[in-house]
């Protein structure tokens, strides 16, 4: 069976995005590989296993496009209104919360957020099968 084990992105300046991921998801460095053309660097965690890595190509200078195909990379927290402030008052500006309701049922409850090179990041409350 596979098992997800990490989602990379490539940023422009690392310690911007280091500072977003520590701040706004409780990311810390867990290894850092620097090679000639390229800095992989893999953030992680207690919460997972799963990692996110930065990837920063040296000398690149353009912004990177994400086309039409990435969607978000979804994170649960415990108390999504808490979560919301909180990123707000760290400068951040993410979008309202957002309830999704199926049958009737509240199914989600969530916002979403961008980090410096403009991913969408979906921050989840715990719920049903958000955990």
């Amino acid at each position: 069976m596979a098992k997800a084990i990490h989602m990379m992105v490539r940023v422009l300046d690392l310690a911007r995005s280091e500072r977003f991921y520590r701040d706004v998801l409780g990311l810390t460095v867990a290894d850092r590989f620097d090679f000639d053309s390229f800095t992989l660097v893999y953030l992680r965690n207690a919460e997972a296993d799963f990692e996110v890595e930065l990837t920063l190509n040296k000398g690149r200078q353009q912004p990177y496009t994400h086309g039409d195909g990435y969607g978000h990379v979804a994170f649960a927290v415990d108390d999504l209104d808490a979560e919301h402030r909180r990123i707000r008052e760290l400068g951040y500006a993410p979008n309202d919360i957002k309830e999704f309701f199926r049958d009737g049922a509240l199914m989600a409850r969530f916002f979403f957020v961008q980090d410096p090179d403009g991913y969408k990041i979906e921050i989840l409350q715990r719920h049903g099968r958000y955990r």
